[in-house]
């Protein structure tokens, strides 16, 4: 991630440092939880991918580094929102905000962090991408709905798994690269690749977030091997056993998602493991993997393609 992020360097500290202005409030709780959160680190692949498309057709103005920041925003108003609702204490390591301070702060400081994102979206004065931004920013809402309704369902299908992270996850991945194409100028050449080349890349990206729910390193992960599984959700390892495996591997899983209980989850890692349900999603996410490099390759070649085929390639081969 150093040497793919060494492309914009200098843009990524710019969008840093205004996220960080931005979040100056007059009421000490919004600045309070805003911190906690931005503090606790990630990897703002967002953002950055917002920076190299900039860079991968064009220059990358202060408009872009704006509109980093504003990706940033939206995602994270999605973390504090989402582990509301999943009743999640650990992120990243550590204590999640709504832990730290509550449900209600952190669901109201997530409205701010939404409504301070079109505040700085206005200020670009793009209707084309205000356009964009809102729709996609309803599409993830109406996303976190829909995961709602599927927990706890374990009739839930691979394509309506797909729609769900489709939704939920892919299509900010999928609008930081377009809206960087579109702070270009209207009706950009490499904006529909720039889009679907996100949309591919984030599909992997949960995917595979959900193969290391199972086999990831909760040192690493920050989080604890089939908490997927206590909240309900009908991720594609558990699909695969329960469209694949034996009737008692399906009854099993059926039930621990119906339930949404982990208290087989020894059983149920066996009939992972048995199913190969983890090399199964690895290879679709490695399938949507190919199809994001298929989109950048339409693009001229430049240090910053070379760093989203890099992150490409980092986004099915990592640990957490």
């Amino acid at each position: 991630m150093q040497n793919i992020r060494a492309v914009v360097e200098r843009e990524f500290d710019q969008v840093n440092t205004l996220i960080i202005e931005q979040l100056e409030s007059d009421v000490d709780m919004v600045e309070n939880i805003g911190h906690y959160i931005v503090d606790a680190g990630g990897k703002r692949l967002r953002p950055l991918l917002a920076l190299l498309s900039a860079a991968a057709i064009g220059e990358c103005t202060p408009r872009h580094i704006c509109f980093a920041a504003v990706i940033e925003f939206i995602h994270t108003a999605t973390l504090l929102h989402d582990d509301v609702v999943d009743l999640s204490e650990l992120r990243r390591g550590r204590l999640t905000a709504n832990a730290a301070f509550g449900n209600a702060p952190s669901v109201l400081v997530g409205d701010f962090l939404y409504t301070r994102a079109f505040q700085l979206m206005v200020s670009l004065d793009d209707m084309a991408l205000l356009s964009q931004m809102a729709d996609t920013t309803n599409m993830i809402a109406a996303g976190e709905v829909l995961q709602l309704a599927r927990a706890g369902d374990a009739s839930t299908s691979e394509t309506q798994y797909l729609d769900v992270i489709t939704r939920k996850t892919a299509v900010l991945f999928a609008a930081a690269c377009r809206g960087a194409a579109q702070l270009h100028g209207d009706g950009h050449p490499h904006a529909q690749d720039l889009y679907d080349f996100g949309l591919h890349l984030g599909i992997a990206f949960q995917m595979i977030d959900d193969v290391l729910d199972y086999e990831g390193d909760p040192a690493a992960m920050g989080k604890n091997v089939g908490d997927d599984l206590t909240e309900g959700k009908p991720t594609l390892p558990l699909i695969h056993v329960i469209s694949s495996g034996t009737g008692t591997q399906a009854s099993l899983v059926s039930a621990a998602i119906t339930g949404k209980r982990a208290d087989q989850l020894e059983a149920i890692m066996q009939a992972i493991t048995d199913c190969d349900s983890l090399g199964y999603t690895r290879r679709a996410a490695i399938s949507h993997r190919d199809q994001a490099l298929a989109c950048l390759a339409r693009l001229p070649e430049s240090p910053a393609r070379n760093a989203m085929q890099a992150l490409a390639a980092l986004s099915v081969d990592r640990s957490h």
